[in-house]
């Protein structure tokens, strides 16, 4: 089965800037569960088909040019009718002053009511984007997650292969550390993931033979970053004398995590190689494919040949 995530009612009111209309006592234990928020526009004219009680309700100009042309009495019954299935909250657009029926509806069954400056767009497009982060399926896993040239590369492989020793080069290099050891990993839409730390080592990085540094401490503000969006998994291995390593990039190979799939690299490591280096040319090559160039096809091409390549998806757990 799986996680139900949740986010505090307080915290969302106030990242968004939320104005408290009405608050019941236990507010401080109310929690949203689904990432979407709804106008009851239908739900007013009294269709409740479909009616999902876990979205936060927000009343917007048609909403409430709606309630203003109802009689008090006809008003009164539809807000009591609307507000008895608990919802986690109302949120009155543009600044608008509650009907003095949906006050009363909001207290009779301990709905918190709130109230905001923006129109009912910008409001769903807010509080939106915030709990599509916040409630999003997400896993942890070992590894480094860097920004080289803006790409976010999560970098994986076994324990001492130098993940940490090549993410130290990358920062003093100008680029920006996001996690490492643990990365916490967000799907944030259905095409992109989101990474970040740990609260608790946020900005530590551990280098064999040193111990633990502070990388802020270090090396100023400019070199981290708290969050990230996933580009490119590179997976560090031990040459492999025996293992044939694309040397062309023809192969498109790609990493599923949490349904998303990131186009992926396998980097073989031994004495000499600058892999500092090499992973920003993998950052900037990853862009370039992804602006629609591709080197090995033009090379081919003015080789006169046909660039037939492969598609690989490797599962995470395979890492």
């Amino acid at each position: 089965m799986a996680e139900v995530y949740k986010v505090a009612l307080t915290d969302l009111a106030k990242e968004i800037g939320l104005k408290p209309i009405f608050e019941p006592e236990d507010i401080s234990g109310r929690y949203v569960v689904n990432n979407d928020i709804n106008r009851p526009a239908l739900l007013l004219a009294g269709f409740y088909e479909y009616f999902n009680t876990e979205k936060i309700q927000a009343c917007g100009n048609t909403e409430y040019a709606y309630l203003n042309g109802l009689s008090p009495e006809m008003r009164t019954e539809r807000l009591d009718k609307l507000f008895s299935y608990r919802f986690p909250a109302m949120i009155i657009c543009m600044d608008r002053e509650p009907f003095p029926e949906m006050l009363e509806a909001a207290k009779k069954y301990s709905v918190p009511l709130y109230k905001t400056p923006f129109g009912s767009s910008e409001l769903l497009a807010r509080g939106i984007a915030f709990l599509n982060v916040q409630l999003a399926q997400r896993i942890t896993r070992h590894g480094v997650l860097i920004e080289i040239y803006g790409e976010g590369v999560l970098i994986v492989g076994e324990s001492g292969v130098g993940k940490s020793e090549t993410a130290i080069e990358l920062v003093k290099r100008g680029h920006r550390l996001v996690a490492d050891d643990a990365v916490e990993i967000k799907r944030v839409s259905a095409i992109s993931l989101v990474g970040s730390s740990p609260e608790n080592i946020r900005h530590f990085i551990e280098l064999r033979g040193i111990g633990i540094v502070n990388v802020r401490r270090l090396y100023g503000m400019g070199a981290i970053k708290n969050s990230e969006r996933i580009d490119l998994v590179v997976k560090l291995e031990q040459w492999d004398p025996e293992r044939f390593y694309d040397r062309m990039g023809v192969d498109s190979e790609y990493t599923n995590i949490l349904g998303v799939n990131v186009p992926s690299i396998t980097i073989p490591v031994k004495p000499g190689r600058n892999l500092a280096v090499i992973l920003e040319v993998a950052a900037m090559n990853n862009r370039e494919k992804k602006m629609g160039y591709n080197a090995a096809q033009e090379l081919l091409g003015n080789l006169g040949l046909e660039m037939e390549g492969t598609e690989t998806v490797q599962n995470w757990t395979d890492l």
